[in-house]
């Protein structure tokens, strides 16, 4: 099997994964692969992550051309600025996951960190997430405002539509979803009850062991004040 084929296979496995899990429903969400002469592989438009065939998957040029297979996402314009401004990125996900979009309606979410650091884990695979305003979908100024972020971010939430997250691999991007959705459910959760975050000491911890993105550590919000002023911490070390 040739590697084209092995990423046909792989794209249709984990849309079929994500779709049975209920992180994207009916024809909503697309995914996309980076080739190695520059092209891509995606979802074509209007079908269903669970029920994706391989031969049908659209195959584009550098220049966004399609090559073969079924007429492509209207969500284009999201993995072209993307992949322009993450240069690493070798694949990208864009999914309709209920708590996701839900956090992305709220009105005291930080464009500059719309989830906060909640977890480990949260700031191993995704790091920060943006918000961008609402766009209809498939409109090409959505480009502008994700080339906007200068490439600073590997995760966007778009308001009141879903996160669109780019991965080294596309298993990576997949695993960076479902870490920011599992966050954005926590942020619903425990919204009003001022939980314990992360400090920003404890965020550095984790990008100098496991050699992270320093922007991660550099403009992580300081929630150390606000830990150990909370009378229900007390019992926790703060710092």
């Amino acid at each position: 099997m040739s590697h084209e084929s092995q990423l046909r296979e792989t794209i249709c496995l984990f849309g079929r994964s994500l779709f049975e899990r209920g992180l994207t429903a009916g024809s909503s969400g697309n995914i996309s692969v980076r080739l190695s002469d520059g092209g891509w592989l995606t979802t074509p438009t209007n079908s269903s992550l669970g029920f994706l065939d391989p031969a049908r998957l659209s195959k584009l040029d550098g220049d966004g051309r399609l090559l073969s297979g079924d007429a492509p996402t209207k969500e284009l314009p999201l993995h072209t600025a993307l992949y322009a401004t993450r240069k690493d990125a070798g694949a990208i996900v864009h999914l309709h996951s209920t708590h996701s979009v839900a956090v992305s309606m709220l009105p005291d979410v930080d464009p500059a960190n719309a989830l906060p650091p909640m977890t480990a884990y949260y700031v191993m695979r995704v790091g920060r997430t943006a918000l961008v305003p609402y766009y209809r979908p498939g409109d090409a100024a959505v480009a502008d405002a994700i080339r906007g972020l200068a490439g600073r971010y590997s995760a966007v939430l778009l308001a009141n539509h879903g996160p669109v997250v780019a991965g080294k691999d596309l298993e990576a991007a997949v695993y960076s979803t479902e870490e920011l959705e599992e966050t954005a459910k926590l942020r619903l959760l425990l919204h009003g009850l001022n939980p314990r975050l992360l400090t920003r000491a404890q965020v550095r911890d984790l990008v100098t062991h496991f050699k992270l993105d320093e922007a991660i550590a550099d403009e992580s919000p300081d929630n150390s004040q606000e830990c150990c002023s909370n009378p229900h911490h007390h019992s926790h070390k703060c710092g």
